[in-house]
């Protein structure tokens, strides 16, 4: 199977719907930069621990490192995502298939960031290439059911162990620093949250950029007639374009939503603002060393509510997280519906 940068080239040229399924990939993974990867230092922004312009310069840069390193380690979330779905034998109908769902997920995540709402790009990765291989095999038979209940069981994970790390690590630290003079504290939690929001934009990276180039993989291989079964490793030239777009997206839009993530969701103090990274970041190392796909946000977002209810139950505002577990739970099947009627219109269309 070739997976050469001149062989990618090569198709992109001769093949123009493979194309348009390229740039939506790379859209989507520009749109993950500015909708997805500013959680990772919403906190510390928030907590005011560090500018806002030089928060984005760092996210964008442990983002790419993440891709990078982690890729370079273990791949196991990549060759999850590209054999988590079978677009049948038709390689013209499985094209189009992936770019509906790719259709589908940029018009969720603008119009998610148009009102400045955090939404999982996991989730809706997952439900659009789901409603998509289900219109174009005719049936549930486009689902790989043994890559899809890693995915289940990491999305049920990112929440519960977000939660959790938050609060626990949260309550660990007020224990521990409880005879530290308040300023000297916020001082030392203020450098901490900096160098753990560090970490948690290199998870990040690692977590969603393997999504990315696994779909980038699994459009090469449908290009080839190629279907699920295929272990392939995601090549470095594919690493230095995700992360390059990442880097470039996180400083494009960052700043909406570091606001609704970093200064509504929770009213938190530094030390708070560090457990929250520091737990969610290990979360996501655990998830990613066993090859489970999780979703980035869900496992931020309830990282930062955990350690604002260790302190008061008030300090959550119920609000900002209403709104964002409506939005993750219309994901499904908003981008499962639109991948599967998209794919419907264009394969009639087009074919």
């Amino acid at each position: 199977m070739n997976l050469t940068f001149s062989f990618f080239m090569k198709e992109v040229i001769s093949n123009p719907i493979f194309a348009v399924s390229m740039v939506l990939i790379l859209g989507v993974v520009l749109v993950n930069g500015w909708t997805d990867a500013p959680n990772a230092i919403a906190t510390a922004v928030g907590t005011k621990s560090i500018d806002v312009r030089i928060a984005i310069v760092m996210a964008g840069t442990f983002n790419f490192l993440g891709v990078f390193v982690m890729t370079m380690v273990n791949s196991a979330v990549a060759m999850t995502i590209e054999n988590m779905v079978n677009f049948g034998d038709n390689k013209q109908e499985a094209i189009i298939g992936l770019s509906s769902a790719l259709i589908a997920i940029v018009i969720w995540q603008i119009t998610a960031w148009t009102f400045g709402i955090p939404t999982s790009e996991s989730d809706a990765l997952i439900a659009g290439l789901t409603g998509s291989a289900i219109a174009i095999s005719g049936g549930l038979s486009g689902v790989n059911w043994n890559e899809w209940y890693k995915i289940l069981l990491g999305l049920l994970l990112s929440l519960t162990c977000g939660f959790a790390s938050g609060f626990f690590i949260s309550k660990l630290t007020a224990f521990l620093s409880y005879h530290v003079e308040r300023r000297k504290g916020d001082k030392i939690f203020g450098g901490l949250e900096i160098a753990s929001s560090a970490g948690m934009a290199f998870m990040h990276g690692a977590q969603d950029g393997q999504k990315f180039m696994g779909i980038i993989v699994l459009g090469m291989l449908l290009i080839n007639g190629q279907g699920e079964g295929m272990k392939l490793v995601p090549q470095v030239w594919m690493m230095l374009v995700v992360a390059l777009l990442m880097a470039v997206g996180t400083a494009i839009g960052g700043k909406k939503i570091i606001k609704a993530v970093g200064m509504k969701l929770s009213k938190i103090e530094k030390y708070q603002g560090f457990a929250a990274d520091f737990g969610a970041a290990l979360c996501l190392f655990i998830f990613s060393s066993f090859g489970i796909p999780v979703s980035t946000t869900q496992t931020k977002t309830t990282a930062i509510m955990g350690a604002g209810a260790s302190k008061r139950r008030s300090a959550v505002n119920l609000g900002a997280v209403k709104n964002m577990v409506l939005t993750w739970v219309f994901t499904f099947p908003g981008c499962g519906l639109m991948g599967f009627v998209f794919s419907k219109i264009l394969v009639a269309v087009l074919l």
